[in-house]
């Protein structure tokens, strides 16, 4: 059987792959990025090409909790779960459920503040080292609101961000006319967050990074990983055509594709996947001055430069269930009711699979069971955001230099089977 080494094998191509193997190409270290498809082809292709920076709340939160029993009334609303779903992820919603009670809550707004001061100085970092800070671009974004009390239930929102300082406009009338012409006379209210940053195409941006990487002397082997074992010092790969890859040490950023692979390592990770729907239409189709957010109703309309980006939601039925793309057009019909003016026609609907945990926050950590293996997964609906600043914590982790910031909150070993916390 056909033998190859490398000193350090990153396992999944997205935007947190990339990123890390951009981060490791200077390490004087041989390092090879291993992904079956393109670079950034899965979720990393269809999100909404947020920086969202400001978006430090976690799902697990009283609000989605509060939420989620009036949306899983609505077979395609903002959540669905499909009823033979149901058993296999109840442990991780009985785990989300406890992330969002009052003790652990404020904590984990801690964990993801920290993680988005280190993102939006690391992507700064990162774009200007691989020359490519013309795929960023700030133009905000906009909440709007059905009502003055739509407005007022988003308080405990307003109030978090206030306290980490994150800059918020509140509009109305005249006001939010001029910042987004068009907006159905429903949404009376609105905020704007200045600080709000997009990129105009995230695969493009996932794919520039990952060959900048290529152009650093990372390889990128278009090959799956079957499995891990554990291997003295280092870790063993069975790749998918038999062939064998001993690695010194292993980054496994596949997504939501990284739980089985953990499972090899010996980690039992409650990772499960947030299924988004979207549908992107022509350039044209509207004139959209920045990202819109219906908060209320689950779905954004972003301004790319592939498109108007119709998408959002949450569906939970796992990674084999066929996609339901009645999901994507019923946000479609309802982006039209609160935009008039957009054009619906030529749109391609897209599905793909965010890898969550269910704290809502990433593992960034070796593995408890072997330290050649480090994890970089479990990002849900930030994994853009939060790439730059995932590869710094990598690249410390690997190097053995002290972390940018305290790794605790991302620990392994912050799960157990039955939902309490360690």
């Amino acid at each position: 059987m056909e033998t190859s080494s490398c000193d350090i094998a990153i396992i999944g191509g997205g935007i947190i792959g990339a990123s890390c193997a951009l981060a490791l190409a200077d390490t004087g270290q041989q390092v090879v990025l291993i992904e079956p498809q393109d670079l950034a082809s899965g979720a990393s292709k269809g999100n909404a090409g947020a920086l969202a920076f400001a978006d430090i709340l976690p799902l697990a939160s009283p609000r989605i909790i509060r939420q989620a029993f009036r949306w899983l009334a609505d077979p395609l609303g903002p959540l669905s779960l499909a009823p033979s779903y149901l058993l296999p992820v109840a442990p991780w919603l009985l785990q989300l459920w406890r992330a969002s009670l009052p003790d652990r809550y404020p904590a984990n707004i801690r964990a993801q503040v920290a993680l988005m001061q280190l993102a939006q100085t690391e992507m700064d970092a990162l774009l200007e080292n691989a020359g490519l800070q013309s795929h960023l671009h700030t133009q905000g974004v906009l909440e709007v609101y059905e009502g003055a009390h739509r407005l007022q239930a988003a308080q405990g929102t307003a109030q978090w961000r206030d306290r980490y300082g994150i800059e918020a406009q509140v509009l109305q009338g005249a006001d939010l006319a001029a910042r987004q012409p068009g907006l159905a006379p429903r949404f009376t209210h609105g905020v704007y967050i200045p600080g709000w940053r997009n990129v105009g195409d995230p695969q493009a941006l996932g794919q520039a990074i990952g060959q900048c990487a290529q152009s650093r002397g990372v390889q990128h082997l278009r090959q799956s990983v079957r499995w891990l074992q554990p291997s003295g010092q280092g870790v063993r790969l069975i790749l998918e055509d038999g062939r064998l890859l001993q690695a010194g040490q292993v980054v496994v950023a596949a997504g939501a594709h990284s739980r089985q692979l953990a499972q090899g390592v010996g980690d039992r990770i409650p990772l499960d996947t947030e299924r988004g729907y979207n549908t992107t239409l022509p350039p044209d189709a509207l004139d959209l001055r920045q990202q819109i957010t219906f908060s209320d109703h689950g779905f954004v309309v972003s301004p790319l430069r592939c498109g108007i980006r119709v998408g959002g939601a949450v569906e939970l039925a796992g990674l084999k269930r066929a996609p339901n793309y009645q999901r994507a057009q019923a946000m479609l019909n309802k982006a039209k009711a609160f935009l008039p003016d957009l054009d619906t026609r030529d749109g391609t609907p897209w599905m793909g699979f965010r890898p969550s945990l269910p704290d809502s926050l990433p593992i960034i950590a070796r593995s408890p069971h072997h330290p050649a293996v480090v994890y970089a997964f479990g990002h849900g609906h930030l994994g853009l955001t939060q790439s730059a600043a995932t590869a710094r914590l990598v690249r410390d982790i690997i190097t053995q230099n002290t972390p940018a910031i305290d790794l605790h909150p991302y620990r392994v070993q912050r799960f157990s089977l039955w939902g309490k916390r360690t």
